[in-house]
């Protein structure tokens, strides 16, 4: 029985006929650029969120890259994020002119260690970017009180992590900003890049949507120099068709991720841990292994996807060489990259798959090598 990492098809095949329809609708009405289907999906995600306002734009990457320079982060200028993280994190302060501080992560949680954050701190200090790495919530509590003590701004990057909540509140709606993903893979995922923006702050949703549309308040009346980032019709509509489908997902991937760690107790390897009060949407299931690289060789041979959500820190790429960072400065985030393994987690995995995939996993310790 092969086991794909992740099985996009199976998707579509529960929902074919609304996302057929949605898709031939958006065709027939030429609706490409702008349109209903992008204010319909602005407005549903902003209710399924709590907040004021959506705006939609071409992908996660490019959101955060917007919120920044709405808020005039540049050159100089310095802003706080995990070490652990996919690169969009850094890369969208980066491309701003601003520098991105490492904070290293949780050992047992992989978000950003909220009590590493004050020590980074400087005069250049403008922004916090929180990751809500593979769907558990980093810890906006405390988060947000630093940045109140210290007046920064707060963008969360929630692109693993929709419908991911604190008590009882989602990701997305505590900061003053935050990202959304909605490439192919994530947990709300359309056929194509896409992403948008989240904010309850008035004047920053009005400039926000400029910068994504070329600087305009209405057409050709360009009050800043922006940019092309705008969601498509078609992505909309694929969206709008899935988001009412989320928490059901959800629930399924909260479901068969609770089937993996009690199944997986006592194996080879360390499951993910979840902390109290904390909604864990599970967009990745990672497990720790002392001998990954075996593992993974293993996995394959019996025909199991695997990845790895990275293999390298953000702080040792190659983009970050001449800053010269030690493994001791992030031990954590260091350690990790040897050990982590994403296995297969998805709503329509079955209880079949999970179990056989479990079964490989026990085997392992009693395979020579």
């Amino acid at each position: 029985m092969k086991i794909p990492f992740v099985d996009l098809y199976a998707q579509y095949k529960t929902i074919k006929e609304d996302i057929d329809a949605a898709i031939k609708n958006t065709i027939l009405n030429s609706s490409y650029i702008g349109g209903p289907a992008i204010k319909n999906f602005e407005k549903s995600f902003a209710e399924y969120i709590g907040v004021k306002h959506v705006v939609a734009c071409a992908n996660g990457t490019d959101s955060m890259e917007i919120i920044l320079k709405a808020w005039g982060i540049s050159d100089g200028d310095e802003v706080i994020v995990p070490a652990h993280s996919w690169i969009s994190t850094s890369e969208a302060v980066g491309n701003v002119g601003a520098t991105p501080v490492f904070v290293d992560v949780e050992a047992n949680f992989f978000t950003i260690d909220a009590s590493l954050i004050e020590k980074v701190i400087s005069s250049k200090t403008k922004a916090i970017i929180p990751v809500h790495l593979y769907g558990h919530p980093a810890n906006m509590f405390a988060i947000m009180e630093l940045a109140k003590k210290y007046k920064l701004k707060v963008l969360e990057d929630c692109a693993q992590a929709h419908g991911a909540m604190i008590d009882g509140k989602k990701v997305g709606s505590f900061g003053e900003a935050a990202s959304f993903s909605f490439y192919p893979g994530k947990n709300l995922g359309a056929y194509g890049d896409a992403g948008c923006m989240t904010t309850n702050d008035d004047a920053l949703a009005e400039t926000i949507r400029m910068i994504a549309n070329h600087g305009q308040k209405g057409k050709h009346h360009h009050l800043i120099e922006g940019r092309n980032s705008r969601l498509d019709g078609l992505q909309a509509a694929i969206l709008s068709v899935k988001l009412p489908y989320l928490e059901k997902w959800t629930e399924s991937r909260i479901s068969n991720a609770g089937i993996y760690t009690k199944l997986l107790q006592g194996s080879p390897v360390k499951t993910p841990l979840v902390k109290e009060g904390y909604k864990h949407v599970y967009h990745l299931y990672v497990i720790k292994s002392d001998q990954r690289e075996k593992m993974i060789q293993f996995l394959k041979e019996q025909e199991i996807e695997t990845a790895i959500h990275y293999p390298t820190s953000l702080p040792f790429l190659p983009s970050y060489a001449g800053r010269n960072h030690q493994p001791a400065d992030f031990p954590v985030a260091f350690a990790n990259q040897s050990k982590i393994l994403s296995i297969p987690l998805y709503a329509e995995l079955t209880s079949e798959q999970i179990q056989r995939v479990v079964s490989i996993i026990n085997s392992f310790e009693h395979v020579p090598f």
